[in-house]
């Protein structure tokens, strides 16, 4: 044996009771240290029984994003999440509140007594992180009065007479229609834009050439506005029915 191998052989000497560097047998395997297979086991079992743990970025969604309500009225609000295992959820708000339904990734309130203007929020906890989506609750004004009038209310055939209606104090006028009616006939149709909350009248005026068969019909204006896209139901009012009395020129 060279000097060189000698050397090498007395380095991989060890000493009685000195851990092995290599195994015996390059078809044994090594030993796993007992702290690194704890801590494989820690990891596996923090995904197994904490499934939404890994979740970092999640969702809060609300539905409506805008909700009209009626003074003193009441709605319903849904509140959702895109994270699978929320640990809470909830809608802060100080306005009278129940659930009406809850699941795993969505609840739905409704609220009572909404007296004004206001915000709320819709929130979640997920893996120890809060998210949140705020709304908007604004009050509508519904068209509770139409008044009709025409002028005048009798008229020769040929001539003209015109139809004005009015509804105040509504808000907003977006969604607002107003109809005139000669018995169940539409004459005029008109619909209002505008996103004022405060109430305000809307009026529509429709001018017409007297015939004989207008003495036979009763005249009428519907108002009606329709805000489901904020979460109303349609609301609809109409006038007081008039009469047209329609006379030949040798009357």
């Amino acid at each position: 044996m060279t000097p060189g191998h000698q050397s090498l052989t007395r380095a991989l000497q060890l000493s009685p009771g000195s851990p092995r560097l290599f195994p015996v047998s390059p078809w044994t395997p090594l030993k796993m240290s007992p702290f690194c297979c704890w801590g494989l086991c820690v990891a596996f079992l923090t995904l197994l029984c904490c499934p939404g743990c890994s979740e970092e970025a999640f969702e809060v969604r609300v539905s409506p994003e805008q909700l009209m309500v009626k003074s003193g009225g009441s709605g319903v609000i849904n509140c959702s999440t895109s994270c699978t295992h929320p640990s809470k959820g909830g809608l802060e708000t100080s306005l009278d509140t129940i659930v009406l339904q809850k699941h795993q990734q969505w609840i739905s309130f409704m609220i009572f007594n909404v007296s004004q203007n206001l915000s709320m929020r819709c929130y979640f906890w997920c893996s120890g992180k809060l998210g949140s989506k705020s709304l908007n609750i604004n009050m509508f004004y519904p068209p509770e009065q139409v008044l009709l009038k025409l002028q005048p209310t009798r008229v020769p055939v040929g001539s003209p007479f015109t139809i004005e209606c009015r509804v105040p104090s509504v808000a907003p006028l977006e969604g607002l229609t107003v109809t005139l009616l000669r018995g169940s006939e539409v004459l005029h149709s008109q619909t209002f834009e505008g996103t004022a909350l405060s109430p305000q009248e809307a009026m529509v005026t429709y001018s017409a050439e007297a015939q004989l068969e207008d003495s036979s019909h009763n005249f009428s204006c519907q108002a009606k506005m329709d805000l489901r896209s904020r979460g109303v139901k349609v609301v609809d009012s109409v006038s007081d029915s008039q009469a047209l009395e329609v006379y030949g020129c040798d009357a």
